[in-house]
């Protein structure tokens, strides 16, 4: 009987424990709203928001759309989560499906590439712990590891994603 309690109090020290049980008993998100100005991910499920993440980094140049390849910007509009990658450089990602053919069309009309690659993710896996101060991504959305994480589990992928600013 110790030994469970051991185990327990073990799992619990390493975020393995409670937090785990606490996601298995939220629903599957449906949607995602990110707030670049208050720096807030909000999951809803059944048109009612349940989790939210505060704090986000974004790119080096947050305010605006993203309309070209190297801007620093994070897209605003509507997009989908669309595949996931767990060898990310950074803990997890998930891919935002940047750029639609709105944006492909508009960076191309100007000779410009829309750019892409923009993910949801944790911090540099080269970082031991904590998460780089200020806004660092190129137009990514960052969030603690343990967040990223979370909504690994939460979050399926083809489920829209809407940024404003």
């Amino acid at each position: 009987m110790r030994w469970i309690r051991l185990l327990s109090l073990s799992l619990a020290l390493a975020g393995c424990g409670p937090a785990q049980a606490e996601v298995e008993d939220l629903p599957l998100a449906d949607y995602v709203r990110v707030d670049k100005s208050e720096r807030v991910l909000t999951l809803y499920s059944g048109g009612k928001p349940y989790r939210t993440y505060q704090g986000l980094q974004l790119g080096d140049a947050p305010q605006g759309h993203k309309r070209f390849e190297g801007d620093e910007k994070t897209p605003e509009g509507v997009y989908s989560i669309d595949y996931r990658n767990p060898q990310s450089a950074y803990y997890l990602s998930l891919h935002i499906s940047y750029p639609n053919a709105t944006d492909t069309q508009f960076a191309r009309s100007r000779g410009r590439s829309p750019g892409g690659a923009i993910f949801i993710h944790g911090q540099p896996n080269w970082l031991p712990e904590g998460r780089l101060p200020g806004d660092w991504t190129d137009g990514c959305i960052a969030l603690e590891n343990n967040e990223i994480a979370e909504l690994w589990q939460l979050v399926p992928d083809g489920t829209p994603i809407e940024i404003t600013s």
